[in-house]
């Protein structure tokens, strides 16, 4: 599939248009307790980040926000910070950490995406085993918390999905006209986003009694496995299919293809989530209807901070609330009416952070057993 291919290429290639994220809400320093103490000399501590792939979007704004603290904030070259990447292997993840954190004799900060939930917590233990520091984003299961592991782990950084995916599909469902039938495109199904999206989906749907949920199958947030799945549901289905829900863009844009081929893209309204680079395009040309940002720029470069200020005795983390050691980083939801102010307001310019303001983007304390 030469859009899938080519999409691929484009997004490991281009930089510029990772830096999608902005300053929701951004104000003085929130860190109170961050005091100028005794710090290990920048150079001894070694940064790294643990992600799954380069080759989405989303991910490489994860790194770029890494790197412009690196770069920005420590004044080093960006080569200084590793890149740990799990090509999304629980055990790739593990065995990478524990080397890294072996071979700097725990003088460390990294940020990381343990995978999925059950590995976070072999993550943070071994990173704690080695007195290594780490800041967590996403996946962890409800009942571990930093509180339970100590200072190593510093902080879990989640982004709730259920509400603004609830959010984008009440918009699939008012697009249809309140009626029709969805089908579905899910992430990896041990991912808290993935599972959060889902529900959030669900829940809008029980707004629209004559929206049927037709199908929903899980594409692991690829999409090349989106474009076989949406043209499996267009064979299936055909014609009975009035709206798309996707649990991330990248998916989207493998499902946009397939409808394409069939001459249905901007046709059948279809809704998305992270705002990856190539998403903006979708929605000006009518062929994605909603989509939401998460900063992941400052996700990757918050995460960072955190446990580099932690490790280099900035502060404590077990004197902060918990509401500073789980939180909810901050989300925007958009349309193709807000697309040309988005661009201009947090794509075409560079985001500029004070990476100490921990706190000042978030969006309260991580909340469970919501569905």
């Amino acid at each position: 599939m030469p859009f899938i291919r080519s999409f691929i290429e484009r997004e490991t290639l281009r930089r510029r248009d990772f830096l999608l994220a902005g300053a929701y809400g951004l104000g003085g320093l929130a860190a109170s307790s961050v005091l100028p103490t005794k710090a290990i000399a920048a150079e001894e501590m070694a940064v790294a980040w643990s992600y799954r792939d380069r080759s989405n979007p989303y991910w490489n704004s994860i790194a770029a926000g890494a790197e412009n603290f690196t770069t920005d904030t420590l004044g080093r070259k960006k080569e200084a910070l590793t890149h740990l990447i799990n090509e999304g292997s629980n055990a790739k993840s593990l065995a990478d950490i524990k080397s890294f954190v072996a071979k700097t004799s725990g003088k460390c900060a990294i940020g990381c995406d343990p995978n999925d939930s059950p590995n976070c917590r072999p993550v943070v233990e071994a990173v704690k085993g080695g007195n290594g520091y780490i800041t967590t984003i996403w996946n962890k299961t409800d009942d571990l918390h930093p509180w339970d592991i100590g200072d190593n782990w510093v902080a879990h950084i989640g982004w709730s999905g259920l509400e603004p995916a609830e959010n984008t599909a009440t918009l699939l469902c008012k697009a249809m006209g309140g009626k029709g039938g969805v089908v579905g495109l899910g992430g990896i199904a041990a991912n808290i986003p993935a599972i959060e999206r889902k529900q959030g989906m669900v829940n809008a749907l029980k707004k629209f009694p004559d929206v049927k949920l037709l199908d929903y199958q899980a594409a692991d947030w690829d999409t090349t496995k989106a474009n076989a799945i949406m043209s499996s549901y267009i064979t299936t289905y055909g014609d009975q299919i009035t709206g798309v829900f996707c649990a991330n863009d990248t998916m989207a844009f493998g499902a946009i293809e397939a409808l394409r081929a069939e001459g249905l893209a901007g046709k059948v309204p279809v809704t998305a989530y992270d705002c990856a680079s190539q998403t903006l395009e979708y929605l000006k040309k009518g062929e994605l209807l909603a989509t939401v940002d998460q900063n992941p720029y400052w996700g990757g470069g918050v995460s960072l901070a955190l446990a580099y200020y932690a490790a280099t005795g900035k502060f404590k983390p077990s004197d902060e609330p918990k509401a500073h050691r789980e939180f909810y980083g901050p989300t925007i939801l958009i349309t193709k009416d807000d697309a040309d102010a988005f661009k201009k307001k947090y794509v075409d310019s560079m985001p500029k952070y004070d990476w100490s303001d921990f706190w000042g983007p978030s969006n309260g304390q991580i909340q469970y057993n919501r569905y």
